[in-house]
């Protein structure tokens, strides 16, 4: 006999067979059992889940020759035939070469006729999506009403391109794609019948790599067998797969354990050196921290094999690694290279965006006398000078010294220098839960959460709730805390500022949405980004702190959002800028001079047009 792929060779005969659809097995079965035909059915899902086979099996058995059953027999002449796909009475048609409206209308009359050795007509429609919308319609009517022998079977993987008046007349089955579990049951299994030689991880990797599609699992196979032959050797395997070595994401996160940036380094250059994917890699590094941020938080590890996709052996090594982290550090690894994941997409320059994340990560933990790693602090920046322009069309170049802290506030004008000195407002967002100042203020106070539940300690006077002296609150700056978060990711600062910072109850941040902000509500409730927020928490306060999204209702105090505040705290500062600009007495003298008014104040470039 022919040499036949494993795909069609160990392709399901019957219901029993067919794996990763349960829902489906079931609800066909109980239809048929109970004489509940329908008169045409949707299967969607991804490739290679089962959709056309699950349709031939319903065809053998609405027409086995013993009977409309849930196991057809598949040995009599009707199962061989649509095994074969040589049944006169079922028509298995490609959506993709079918198209025309004239192709609809062969169907149409042709369903007119009686089966000529079974109950049913059966017409499987593979990728009925590719119809015209002309065709679509001239099958209208005789998918509501079709003659009783005509069964209509349609397999699709885009179903948002079938239309809604299709989808009326049909019973729709969604395909799920195959857990990795499943499909590694079912590679040992094709395996064992032809006696190949694999290691377990790389049935694992075959999985992964078919991204829940039994047949992509299948083809891999046979290609791994054309490349080594009966033994299959892992790095062979994933050198075909052209997936990274599991050794690979390992060093790395040695590196990191060993605080050894240059080691990081190498591997980067090795992973180059071999050709491989700086993307995938990331992806890879971000799955494996994934996998031990579970086992370090999930102590049985009976439960690791329902969270996570691995082999045994894996899994041991996994816990291995896990031990020389708290999750607090995993979280903080996490973030760092799912922001390089996210940058890869886009930059010019990904092996230089994957070495600094890699140094960060490797200086990120600091181990000392056997502590827990702690994270490292970030450095201070300062900010850029400004120039005034008049309206003579000749810039005042203001110079001023640099600011040590971001959320300093600005420093009086000096009358004895030459030159004024104006300094940057801070670009941080404003502090939540206040009003913006009513008057002009040469000092923004500069707020800061601490104490007690609920207190607010300012330099200028703010309405505060009752404290509760009784319960150790979390210290926390929220202007730093939004100023880290626009460092570390300007899209979760966007969705952030949407909401309205609420306060600090013991060790809990609450921050509030409105009904009009779902959508950033949403957002920010993602897993991930709500652990890039908790984690520049804990690293600002020092302690665990747990973030809670609430929703503002009507019976909520009135507040401003925090995009809200910012933006007045920018005009203020703004005003105090100008009216500090337009008080020093080298301004006034050119504006009198020249018989003219101050414009604005805007920074200048860089630091030689303030020299010049």
């Amino acid at each position: 006999m022919d040499y036949q792929v494993s795909a069609r060779k160990y392709r399901p005969g019957t219901f029993d067979d067919v794996i990763g659809q349960p829902h489906v097995v079931q609800t066909l079965v109980n239809s048929i059992t109970t004489k509940r035909i329908a008169q045409a059915y949707l299967f969607s899902g991804t490739r290679g889940v089962g959709k056309t086979t699950v349709a031939r099996i319903l065809a053998k058995a609405l027409n086995c020759e013993r009977g409309q059953t849930g196991t057809p027999c598949g040995t009599c002449s009707n199962c061989l035939e649509i095994a074969q796909g040589t049944s006169v009475d079922v028509m298995e048609i490609d959506g993709a070469s079918n198209t025309s409206v004239d192709d609809v209308r062969e169907i149409r009359e042709n369903v007119k006729f009686a089966a000529f050795r079974g109950k049913y007509r059966v017409y499987i429609i593979d990728e009925v999506h590719m119809l015209s919308n002309s065709a679509f319609n001239a099958l209208l009517k005789t998918l509501e009403e079709p003659p009783p022998h005509v069964v209509f079977i349609f397999a699709t993987t885009e179903i948002h391109k079938i239309p809604a008046t299709i989808l009326s007349r049909c019973q729709h089955y969604n395909f799920r794609r195959i857990a990795r579990t499943e499909i590694v049951e079912r590679l040992r299994h094709v395996v064992n019948q032809d006696q190949i030689v694999i290691e377990e991880r790389s049935l694992m990797a075959l999985a992964r790599a078919s991204e829940g599609s039994m047949r992509d699992g299948l083809s891999l196979l046979d290609q791994a067998v054309a490349f080594g032959g009966k033994t299959i050797v892992h790095a062979d395997l994933e050198a075909l797969l052209g997936a990274v070595p599991q050794e690979l994401v390992r060093a790395m996160i040695q590196a990191i354990t060993a605080q050894e940036s240059a080691a990081a380094l190498r591997v980067l250059a090795q992973l180059l050196d071999q050709g491989h994917d700086l993307r995938a890699y990331c992806a890879e590094v971000v799955e494996y921290l994934r996998n031990m941020l579970v086992v370090s938080v999930v102590t049985s590890p009976q439960e690791w094999q329902g969270l996570i996709e691995a082999s045994a052996e894996d899994l041991a090594q996994m816990a291995a690694d896990a031990r020389s982290f708290s999750p607090e550090p995993l979280q903080e690894l996490f973030a760092i290279f799912t922001q390089a994941e996210d940058s890869l997409r886009l930059s010019a320059h990904p092996r230089f965006v994957l070495e600094t994340a890699a140094v960060r990560a490797t200086r990120l933990l600091r181990r000392a006398d056997g502590k827990s790693p702690q994270a490292v602090q970030p450095a201070q920046t300062t900010r850029p000078p400004l120039s005034v322009p008049a309206h003579t069309g000749q810039p005042v170049s203001l110079a001023r010294s640099a600011d040590p802290t971001p959320s300093s506030p600005p420093r009086p004008p000096q009358s004895t220098a030459p030159v004024p000195t104006v300094p940057m407002p801070s670009r941080s967002s404003v502090v939540g839960n206040t009003a913006p100042p009513r008057a002009l203020s040469t000092n923004p106070p500069n707020v800061r959460l601490s104490g007690t539940a609920g207190e607010v300690k300012a330099s200028t006077p703010v309405a505060s709730p009752p404290t509760n002296a009784g319960r150790l609150t979390v210290s926390l700056n929220w202007e730093q805390v939004q100023e880290e978060v626009a460092n570390a990711s300007s899209r979760i600062a966007a969705f952030l500022e949407r909401g309205r910072f609420v306060g600090v109850d013991g060790h809990v941040v609450t921050i509030g949405f409105g009904k009009q902000a779902t959508g950033a509500r949403g957002m920010i409730e993602n897993p991930d980004n709500m652990a890039v927020l908790t984690s520049i928490c804990e690293r600002l306060s020092g302690q665990t702190v747990r973030l809670r999204i609430v929703e503002l209702t009507e019976s909520d105090p009135p507040g401003q959002t925090m995009a809200q505040l910012r933006e007045a705290k920018e005009k203020e500062q703004r005003l105090v800028l100008f009216e500090q600009a337009r008080a020093h007495p080298a301004v006034k003298q050119a504006l009198e001079m020249f018989g003219v008014e101050l414009a604005e104040v805007r920074p200048v470039s860089n630091q030689k047009e303030v020299e010049e």
